[in-house]
C-alpha cells in the first residue's frame, strides 16, 4: 500500500511539473517610439522601399521587453523571441500557462509538438581531398555553373555585387580559412554570423555541411568558379543541431528575422523537414512554423530559396517544408549524366497541387569543405546553385521587387513555359537576362486522332548540335549539355497533372534510360508519343516542349 501511495505522488508530481514547449502571443506591442533607422541596417531600408512596404510595420517592431520578462519570471525560461509573430517560446507546466494567460497582455498559449524530426538537407557525404582542384574536378566546376549560363553573366560583368544572402545551416567549418573564400573574406563581405543554436557569433563550429553551401553560392577555386555569385555578401547564421531537434524550425524563424534585420536580399536554406515530425497533408505551405517564417520574410521582400529535399528515392517521396511555401522558391536536383531528374531529388506537387519544385540544378556538385575540395550531392547544393543565381538576377535587375525576380526566373528556366513535378520549368539560363525574346522554331505537330494523340516529331531537328556524333554525346566527357528529349504532361480539368513524361525519342543516349528509376511518372510505353485519350479522363491538356519549342492543346 506504501509502494502505491508513493507511485501515484510520484505521477501526481511528475503530471504538475513536467514542461510542454509553448508558444505565447501577445497582444500589442509599443510601435510609437520604434525608429527603422535605428533598427534596420541600410539594405533592410532600401529593399523596404524598392518593395513599397512601410517603414513602421507593427510585425516590424521589438516584442514589448516587460512582456517577455514577465513570461521568464514565471517560467525561467524563453528560447525564442519572433517580432514577427508577436511572441515568445519558452518551457512551461500547466500551472505556469494557466498563469502565463492570466496576464491582460497575453492574446493566446499554444504547445508545441516535440516529436523528434531531423533535416532533410544533411544527409549529404564527402570524401576527403585538398585545394587543387583535378582535370576533373575542373571539368565539373565547368559543367555545374555553365549549365546555368555563367559566360553571359560574366561577359555582362554580373557577379551578384551588392546583393546580400543569408546562408541558414549547421554550421560553417573553416570558412574564416577556406581558400574557396579568399576573395570574399578579402574584400569584407562576410557582414555577419550568428549561431542561434549557442547564441553567440561563432558558426565556425558544429558542421562542414554549410561551408559546401556558401561555396556552391559563391565560392572560387583556383581561379574557377564553384558557385555563380563570388561578389556576393554574406549573412551566415547556424540553425541546424543535433541534440534539441525540435528547436530548428524556431531557430530558422529566428534567423530569418535577423537576416530581415541586417539587410538580407536573398536567403538559401537547403533545410527541409518531413516525416519525422508531418504528416503529406501538412506540406500546404500554411501549416508549419517554417513555412510561414518563410512567407513571411518573402512578405518582408526577401527572395527565400530553399532546397526541395532528397526524399525522391524514398517513401516519402514529396518534398518538405519549408519547399512547400508559396512564396518560396523551391529547387530540385538534376543529374549531371542524364541532364534530367536526380534519383533522390524530391517531388511535387505540394498537397494542395501547386507547381513544386519551381526551377532545379545540378544536384551533384564539386564543393570546398574544410579538407578540400570534393564531388557531393544532394538538393542541399542544387537550392544555393541558383540561390548564386539569383543574386546575379538581382544585380541584373535592381529595380526588380523579390516576388518579381521570383517570376523572371522561372521565365529564365529552359523549359519555360512547360514544367513538371520533377523539373519544375527547368534549369534558369542567364542569356535570358542580355537577349531579346524569341519565337521559338516549330520541332513537331501535335495530331488528335479517333482513340489517340500523337506527338510527330520535326525530323531534321532531331540532331542536337550540342553534342554532335553517337559517340560524343556527352559534354565534357559524363556531364550532358543539353539532353535531346521531348518532355510532355497530361493536365486534367482542375489544373494539375495526372501524368508527365521524358522520352529520348532516338535512342541516340544508349547508355541512359528515363523510366521509373529516374523520373516519377516517366514510364516509357512502346510508343511514347502517341497518347490514348482512353487513359485519361476528359477534356485534358496536352502541353509538349521539343528543343525549346512549347504547344498546348485541349483534348475533348
Amino acid at each position: 500500500m506504501k509502494k502505491l501511495i508513493t507511485l501515484l505522488l510520484l505521477a501526481i508530481a511528475t503530471t504538475s511539473f513536467a514542461q510542454d514547449k509553448v508558444w505565447v502571443f501577445f497582444k500589442d506591442k509599443d510601435v510609437s517610439s520604434f525608429n527603422p533607422y535605428e533598427y534596420f541596417d541600410q539594405k533592410a531600408i532600401d529593399r523596404r522601399l524598392l518593395n513599397g512596404l512601410p517603414l513602421v510595420e507593427f510585425t516590424d517592431v521589438a516584442v514589448t521587453s516587460n512582456y517577455i520578462k514577465s513570461v521568464k519570471d514565471i517560467t525561467g525560461n524563453v528560447k525564442v523571441v519572433t517580432r514577427w509573430f508577436n511572441g515568445v517560446c519558452c518551457f512551461a507546466t500547466e500551472d505556469q500557462k494557466k498563469k502565463i494567460l492570466d496576464l491582460p497582455y497575453v492574446e493566446s498559449v499554444k504547445t508545441v509538438s516535440t516529436i523528434e524530426k531531423h533535416c532533410a538537407g544533411l544527409s549529404s557525404t564527402y570524401e576527403d581531398g585538398d585545394f587543387e582542384p583535378t582535370d576533373d574536378q575542373i571539368k565539373f566546376l565547368k559543367a555545374q555553373t555553365q549549365r546555368m549560363g555563367v559566360e553571359s553573366f560574366k561577359k555582362n560583368s554580373i557577379t551578384g555585387k551588392g546583393v546580400r544572402v543569408a546562408i541558414f545551416d549547421v554550421g560553417f567549418k573553416s570558412y574564416t580559412t577556406n581558400p574557396a573564400f579568399n576573395h570574399i573574406r578579402e574584400n569584407n563581405r562576410i557582414i555577419a554570423t550568428y549561431n542561434f543554436v549557442q547564441k553567440k557569433e561563432d558558426v565556425d563550429n558544429g558542421g562542414t555541411h554549410g561551408t559546401f553551401v556558401m561555396s556552391c553560392v559563391g565560392g572560387i577555386i583556383n581561379g574557377h568558379n564553384i558557385g555563380l555569385a563570388t561578389d556576393a555578401e554574406f549573412l551566415l547564421a547556424r540553425t541546424e543541431t543535433w541534440t534539441e531537434f525540435y528547436s530548428e524550425e524556431e531557430n530558422w524563424l529566428a534567423a530569418a528575422e535577423w537576416a530581415d534585420k541586417n539587410g538580407a536580399d536573398v536567403i538559401n536554406s537547403s533545410l527541409g523537414y518531413t516525416y519525422h515530425r508531418y504528416f503529406r497533408e501538412d506540406m500546404d505551405g500554411a501549416t508549419s512554423l517554417v513555412a510561414k517564417a518563410a512567407n513571411m520574410a518573402a512578405r518582408k521582400g526577401i527572395l527565400v530559396v530553399n532546397s526541395a529535399g532528397n526524399e525522391g528515392s524514398a517513401k516519402w517521396k514529396n518534398i518538405g517544408t519549408p519547399a512547400d511555401a508559396d512564396s518560396v522558391l523551391s529547387i530540385g536536383g538534376i543529374h549531371p549524366r542524364t541532364g534530367i531528374h536526380t534519383s533522390f531529388s524530391s517531388f511535387g506537387p505540394t498537397w494542395d497541387k501547386r507547381l513544386k519544385p519551381n526551377v532545379t540544378a545540378y544536384g551533384h556538385v564539386i564543393g570546398s569543405g574544410p579538407k578540400g575540395i570534393s564531388e557531393t550531392q544532394g538538393t542541399s547544393f542544387s537550392g544555393p546553385l541558383v540561390a548564386g543565381f539569383a543574386a546575379c538576377a538581382k544585380q541584373a535587375r535592381p529595380g526588380y521587387t523579390n516576388m518579381q525576380l521570383f517570376d523572371d526566373i522561372h521565365k529564365s528556366a529552359d523549359l519555360y513555359p512547360y514544367f513538371d513535378y520533377a523539373h519544375g520549368y527547368g534549369v534558369p539560363q542567364a542569356s535570358y537576362y542580355f537577349k531579346m525574346p524569341q519565337k521559338s522554331e516549330k520541332t513537331f505537330e501535335i495530331k488528335i486522332k479517333n482513340t489517340t494523340v500523337n506527338i510527330l516529331l520535326d525530323t531534321s531537328k532531331m540532331k542536337d548540335e550540342n553534342l554532335g556524333s553517337k559517340n560524343t554525346l556527352k559534354f565534357e566527357d559524363r556531364y550532358i549539355k543539353w539532353p535531346n528529349y521531348v518532355f510532355y504532361h497530361i493536365e486534367n480539368s482542375k489544373g494539375y497533372l495526372d501524368k508527365y513524361f521524358v522520352v529520348d525519342p532516338t535512342d541516340l543516349f544508349g547508355n541512359i534510360k528515363v523510366d521509373d528509376n529516374q523520373l516519377k511518372e516517366g514510364a516509357q510505353s512502346t510508343s511514347p508519343l502517341n497518347i490514348s485519350k482512353a487513359d485519361y479522363a476528359r477534356p485534358f491538356t496536352l502541353r509538349v516542349f521539343y528543343k525549346g519549342h512549347v504547344e498546348e492543346i485541349l483534348v475533348k
